[in-house]
């Protein structure tokens, strides 16, 4: 090997960013390799690479024992004193094996598993890169498609985005820009494996840090999320500042901050609420945009009675039971919403604790009534 090596294996390490004793540890062990199969030697062997003038040396490591039961691998003590009569059993004896033409099959051997080396250098250096990212946002660009998985350039290393991951309805096509929210990262024989996500709650909180100042910097923190991806998410927000309006941050001046995130989840419903500490107000401020009348809470059971007027409970429980069920994610609290009238035909409407008694005319026009129907965070069969 030339002297040239030390410039080649700084080169490397400069272009590819992998360590040149990363580098050096892959040249000896492809020496060792390519000595013991060439020169059909079984014995304990070590390499000595010398990057100043690119020279190289292999020296046979023996145990020293008192009796040899394999000359390969053990030296005699009376022999190893002859070298040395500082030796003790126990000692390895190294001694130079260095073949006059070793230099050309080594030469050879050492390029094909230092090649093997450097490509799984980058692949480790690429998976440390991504799996400090996982629970991150990243942009990407789709690069092609199967019936399952949308695959996704993020520079380095491409991304799966697997079909349970993919908001329904979505069009995908080449060469189209995406943010994605990476959600697992594994090492595999082929290279890092990064799994992404178009549907997870997570991409929801990214894309508020990143458009809302307040909650990127701490003023504002967002307490919960309850998604359905591609159709409506709610976001429970909370101020750490009195004079700072929660809600009104994520909003925006005429709804850019928060319109600029649906825009990127093509069209998603987001309802944002102020979350409270008191269940009573979080599970009224959680069904918007319905009216509540009055929230009355079981502690025990976690689960709350919630009335609202009979012409809000359609909202209410939204389409298909989507506001309550989202409600129910959001505050982890049960909620069984029923109409005023039917509240009122239990007994259970007006009572000592009606908080919302007073706040809307309850000479609204009436609507028909429906049977109340109850949301239970623990029993929702599309999670």
């Amino acid at each position: 090997m030339s002297s040239d090596l030390l410039d080649a294996l700084t080169a490397l390490e400069q272009q590819k960013g992998i360590s040149r004793d990363v580098l050096v540890e892959a040249i000896e062990a492809a020496l060792v390799t390519a000595y013991k199969r060439n020169f059909n030697q079984a014995q304990n062997v070590r390499v000595d690479l010398n990057l100043e003038n690119g020279s190289m040396k292999v020296y046979s490591r023996k145990d020293v024992v008192e009796e040899v039961e394999d000359d390969r691998l053990q030296v005699s003590l009376e022999e190893a004193k002859e070298v040395n009569p500082a030796y003790e059993v126990g000692d390895i004896l190294e001694q130079e094996v260095t073949p006059k033409n070793f230099g050309r099959i080594a030469a050879q051997t050492a390029k094909q598993v230092v090649t093997q080396r450097v490509r799984e250098a980058e692949r480790g250096i690429i998976y440390e890169e991504f799996i400090d990212r996982t629970d991150d946002i990243v942009n990407g660009t789709i690069e092609r498609m199967d019936s399952r998985n949308v695959y996704i350039s993020l520079g380095k290393v491409e991304a799966a985005l697997p079909v349970n991951e993919q908001i329904q309805g979505e069009v995908y096509k080449p060469q189209q820009r995406l943010k994605v929210y990476i959600t697992k990262v594994e090492r595999t024989t082929r290279g890092p494996q990064v799994i992404v996500s178009r549907t997870h709650p997570g991409l929801l909180r990214r894309l508020f840090e990143m458009e809302v100042p307040e909650i990127y910097e701490g003023v504002v923190e967002i307490k919960s999320i309850a998604r359905e991806a591609g159709d409506r998410s709610k976001i429970s927000v909370y101020a750490h500042d009195k004079d700072v309006d929660p809600v009104g941050s994520c909003v925006g001046a005429k709804g850019q901050r928060v319109q600029t995130i649906v825009n990127e989840l093509n069209g998603e419903k987001i309802d944002i609420v102020e979350w409270s500490e008191d269940p009573v107000v979080f599970v009224a401020n959680a069904l918007s945009p319905s009216k509540v009348l009055d929230v009355q809470v079981d502690e025990e059971e976690k689960s709350t009675t919630v009335v609202v007027p009979d012409y809000q409970l359609s909202l209410a429980i939204g389409k298909r039971g989507q506001n309550a069920r989202l409600a129910a994610k959001l505050t982890g609290w049960k909620i069984d919403i029923k109409s005023e009238t039917n509240a009122r035909e239990l007994g259970i409407y007006p009572s000592e604790s009606s908080t919302f008694l007073n706040q809307y005319d309850e000479d609204e026009e009436e609507n028909e009534s429906f049977d109340n129907v109850e949301y239970d965070l623990y029993q929702d069969d599309e999670e």
